[in-house]
This record gives C-alpha cells, sequence and structure tokens, in this order.
C-alpha cells in the first residue's frame, strides 16, 4: 500500500471532516452506543472550528489515490490531539506511520493523548501507559476515555 504522508491544508477541511464522523460511527460502534457515537461525532459539524483547530496544530493526512484515508494532529509542545484512520484502512500501518510522524514532532520528553476506549489498544501496543479513567461529557452524554502518556526521549 503506497501512503503518502503531508501536512494538512483548508482544501482537505471536508474529507477530513467526512473520515471524523465516518470513522466514529463504525470503527468506535463496538465500544460506545449511538447516543454518544451522535454526540462525539455529530453531523453537520462545526466547520470554522474544526478549520480553526487543525491550521492552529500540526494536523498531517495520510492520502491514498487521491483519497483521504487517516489524519492526526499535534498540539505541540507534546498532546497528541486526534488520530483518525478511514474504516477501510483499518489495521494496515496508516495509524502507525501518523503516529511515528507525530510522536517525532513533539518538542516535550512525554507524550499525552486522551484515547478512546477503541484506540486504548492501539497506543498500549506503542507504549502508551493509562494514567486516568476519564468521563467526558459531550453535549450532555457522557463517554469514557483514558488519558495515557509515554515517554520520549
Amino acid at each position: 500500500m503506497c501512503v503518502r504522508l503531508r501536512r494538512y491544508t483548508q482544501r482537505d477541511l471536508q474529507q477530513v471532516l467526512r473520515l471524523f464522523y465516518d470513522t466514529v460511527h463504525t470503527v468506535c460502534a463496538g465500544d460506545y452506543t449511538t447516543k454518544q457515537l451522535q454526540a462525539w461525532a455529530p453531523w453537520p459539524p462545526d466547520y470554522d472550528r474544526w478549520q480553526r483547530s487543525l491550521s492552529a496544530q500540526y494536523t498531517i493526512v495520510a492520502e491514498q489515490g487521491g483519497q483521504l484515508v487517516g489524519f492526526g494532529d499535534l498540539a505541540l509542545p507534546g498532546y497528541l490531539d486526534r488520530l483518525y484512520v478511514h474504516r477501510d484502512f483499518q489495521r494496515q500501518g496508516v495509524a502507525t506511520r501518523l503516529c511515528d510522524m507525530l510522536e517525532r514532532r513533539a518538542k516535550s520528553p512525554v507524550i499525552e493523548t486522551h484515547a478512546s476506549i477503541t484506540a486504548r489498544p492501539f497506543f498500549e501496543k506503542r507504549g502508551y501507559t493509562t494514567w486516568c479513567e476519564q468521563r467526558v461529557c459531550r453535549e450532555g452524554v457522557i463517554l469514557t476515555n483514558y488519558a495515557m502518556r509515554k515517554p520520549l526521549f
């Protein structure tokens, strides 16, 4: 599989938002209720808020044949904010490549993330440890995630 990583541009916004929505509502459906998924990834999204966030952070996308297959972003110095891979490209190394690049970009001795129930095993395999189970309220709905960290240096 030939996946190319590059910096996010505003032209990617629509594909990023569609990938985020579809991934949450399919890949995470086994770990969260429909109500939780809708609170986590509502449609339509707030385009302006997403654009501001993606542009302000170090955001990269993965594409294959012109199709966006994943994205991730890092709030410097060391917070991995988002990491999502298209449902048809799960377990093909896309998340690993994105995460490798984001971790290399971190300017902190420790990188942190808030991982979903679904993503937690991926991060554990990469050496992240859970330091806190959290209950997050989105749109009045409680979701579980895990504050995780990994030493980089």
